[in-house]
C-alpha cells in the first residue's frame, strides 16, 4: 500500500486528474472497497466516467502553450490534493488512510518537481515539447494503473 500511495502521488504530479480517475475506476469495479467511507463518492456511478473525461481533458490541454506551469501555486496545490486523496483511497484497503494521504502528497511533490525537470530535459533533447509531453502522458497512465494494481 505504501508504494502504491507514493506512486499514485507521483502520477498526480505528472497529471493532476489521472489518480482520481484511476482510483474511481478501481472503486467502481470493486477492486478497491471504499464503501462506508468519506471516499465512497469515488465509487459512485458517474464519478469514474466524469473523472476520466477530466483526465482526458487534462491530457489535451497540457499540450497547449497557454497552459500554466504545474509549479504555479494553484496547479501545484491541485496536485497535492489529488495525490493526497488518491493516496488515502489506496491506503483505505489496509487501514492506512493517513499514511496513504501523506505518501500521496509526498509523491505529488516528487512528481511535480521531478516531472517538470525531466520533461524540460526531454523537450531540449527532442527540440520540441510535444514528444516529451506524450512520453509523460504514457508514464502517468502506466503509473496510475501500476499504483491501482499494487494497492
Amino acid at each position: 500500500m505504501m508504494l502504491a500511495a507514493l506512486v499514485i502521488g507521483i502520477v498526480a504530479g505528472l497529471r493532476a486528474m489521472m489518480p482520481l480517475a484511476a482510483v474511481a475506476w478501481a472503486a467502481k469495479l470493486r477492486i478497491l472497497d471504499l464503501d462506508g467511507s468519506w471516499l465512497a463518492i469515488l465509487g459512485w456511478r458517474f464519478t469514474a466516467p466524469v473523472m476520466t473525461l477530466l483526465a482526458i481533458g487534462e491530457l489535451v490541454t497540457d499540450q497547449l502553450p497557454s497552459t500554466p506551469s504545474r509549479k504555479a501555486p494553484v496547479q501545484f496545490g491541485a496536485r497535492l490534493v489529488t495525490g493526497g486523496v488518491a493516496g488515502a483511497a489506496l491506503g483505505m484497503a489496509t487501514g492506512g488512510v493517513v499514511i496513504g494521504a501523506i505518501l500521496g502528497v509526498i509523491g505529488a511533490v516528487i512528481g511535480t518537481l521531478g516531472g517538470a525537470a525531466v520533461r524540460a530535459r526531454l523537450a531540449t533533447l527532442f527540440g520540441s515539447d510535444r514528444p516529451a509531453a506524450l512520453i509523460e502522458d504514457v508514464i502517468a497512465i502506466g503509473g496510475a494503473l501500476l499504483a491501482v494494481a499494487l494497492g
